[in-house]
């Protein structure tokens, strides 16, 4: 049985249930300007940077000028008091971050979103404070899949990769992860698992909730 000392959560489509609100959010813009943007197309930004995601939502409209009118009437529904401004909690994701918490494991955050966003983010549901370091998409030069946002969160979190687990929803944050010699939980938001997530995964559970009990099995040599 494999032990963990510290953990490091992707956040968006893993602890937020945001992906859904975001795409829905340009989607629903894209279609206001007489433009197609289907789920499927969207779901091709999902676990990258928001520079790589902004660049192929630019290449799908065909011109800055569609991508930009587009991009204005989505920046207004997801702004701060917006409809989408607070993203909230997947069910289960407090609770594991609690269970850690008690157990005295350190915990980061690696976000392919820009930092200030992160800790906007987790400061509006309150769990901001169950982690120690932070590291947003807009502090590397490679985005996931590359692996640089999770070895800078592991040099703040200070602990070795083998020694650290790391959760994540999308096939670029895993790979990403395993890039950076970490083992992966994969819980699955809007992409449905490849067979090559299926295989690079550590473990592959359908939420959160599933987590809960297997974290002190998970993370044996924390203190209880």
């Amino acid at each position: 049985m494999d032990a963990f000392t510290a953990a490091i959560f992707d956040m968006d489509g893993l602890l937020l249930d945001s992906e859904r609100a975001i795409m829905r959010a340009w989607t629903a813009a894209a279609r206001d300007e007489g433009l197609e943007l289907s789920e499927h197309d969207y779901l091709r930004t999902v676990g990258r940077s928001l520079r790589d995601s902004l660049d192929i939502l630019q290449a799908h409209f065909g011109s800055r000028q569609a991508f930009d009118a587009v991009r204005a009437r989505a920046r207004e529904t997801l702004a701060p008091g917006g409809r989408h401004a607070v993203f909230p909690l997947k069910p289960g994701a407090r609770r594991v971050l609690e269970l850690l918490g008690e157990r005295g494991v350190p915990c980061a955050v690696a976000s392919s979103s820009a930092i200030a966003e992160v800790r906007r983010r987790l400061d509006a549901v309150g769990v901001a404070g169950f982690f120690g370091a932070f590291a947003g998409g807009d502090e590397v030069e490679r985005a996931k899949p590359d692996p640089a946002v999770y070895r800078l969160a592991l040099t703040r979190l200070g602990v070795p990769a083998q020694q650290c687990l790391a959760f994540e929803d999308s096939d670029h944050g895993m790979a990403a992860a395993v890039a950076a010699g970490m083992r992966v939980v994969v819980v699955p938001d809007l992409k449905v698992p490849t067979e090559a997530v299926r295989a690079q995964a550590w473990r592959l559970v359908d939420s959160m909730e599933q987590v809960l009990p297997q974290v002190a099995g998970w993370f044996p040599a924390a203190t209880p």
